[in-house]
């Protein structure tokens, strides 16, 4: 291996472990400061270890509030989001690139400019339309108004454009209807571009804060950004407890971690198909 091309590949591995590391220094900052007391966070020149770590705070911080509750609340709401998101979104985008039918350019059209409308612009008339059906402060109002993204709709659709057309007609020659050619076909070739859209729609809704908030009041019902605030704020860890915030932040941060952990294969060859698709 020529010299010059060492040179190149070690630069290369030396700035992806320092960006790497950039990335990843708040959250061990983060980790850290949970084992710290009041006083070490908050000291200047700062410590990148505890003098003498506090390991209790975790559990306080667990005790102090509910965050059992937040925790499932959020994972329990954002499974069941990711669910309904996939399954719709993969038989609209299955009708929007292998279907024939009338306006089916006017109706990808009218899609892809929804995903230019901020979600913020929709809050209003979501919130009315729930208060109508009298699902305000109630799980199902908080999954029904999320259970379509144009985000969705616009990724699927993407990757099963990437699937060629052929391969569907073989099937209905074989007699196979829409749902068995969407189920038995596509969704399997395009397994990927799904888990990443799991992995996606899962972090947004597991962290969502504004619009729970806002269609919600009832204790019970918070996800974990809500209950992290109501801990900071309302239950009185505001500038006097940093190191059980911290604590408390580290532990709803691990369902996103062993989710990416899982995934993290998936992702990279999703990515690597896409930038074989591009270079193509």
């Amino acid at each position: 291996m020529p010299a010059n091309h060492i040179f190149q590949r070690t630069i290369r591995h030396l700035f992806l472990l320092l960006f790497s590391a950039i990335m990843a220094f708040p959250f061990y900052w983060m980790m850290t400061s949970a084992f710290k007391t009041n006083d070490e966070i908050w000291q200047f020149p700062p410590t990148f270890w505890p003098s003498s770590p506090q390991w209790g705070h975790f559990l306080e911080a667990w005790l102090e509030a509910p965050f059992w509750r937040y925790l499932t609340n959020s994972i329990v709401v954002a499974s069941v989001i990711v669910l309904l998101q996939a399954l719709n979104s993969a038989m609209m985008a299955y009708a929007l690139t292998h279907m024939r039918f009338r306006l089916k350019k006017a109706i990808t059209a009218v899609i892809m400019l929804g995903y230019m409308i901020p979600s913020t612009a929709v809050y209003l008339p979501s919130y009315m339309i729930l208060a109508k059906l009298q699902l305000l402060d109630s799980y199902a109002g908080l999954i029904l108004s999320n259970c379509v993204s144009v985000f969705s709709i616009f990724l699927i659709r993407q990757a099963f454009l990437q699937v060629s057309h052929e391969l569907v007609e073989a099937g209905q020659i074989d007699g196979a209807s829409h749902m068995r050619i969407l189920w038995a076909i596509l969704v399997p070739v395009t397994r990927s571009s799904f888990i990443v859209l799991a992995l996606i729609t899962f972090i947004e809704h597991y962290n969502n804060y504004f619009w729970p908030m806002l269609i919600t009041k009832n204790p019970d019902l918070q996800l974990v950004s809500a209950g992290l605030r109501s801990f900071f704020v309302e239950g009185g860890a505001y500038g006097l407890k940093w190191p059980l915030i911290m604590a408390a932040s580290s532990f709803t941060i691990i369902p996103l971690l062993v989710l990416f952990l899982f995934a993290q294969k998936t992702i990279m060859k999703s990515f690597n198909m896409s930038v074989g698709v591009n270079k193509g």
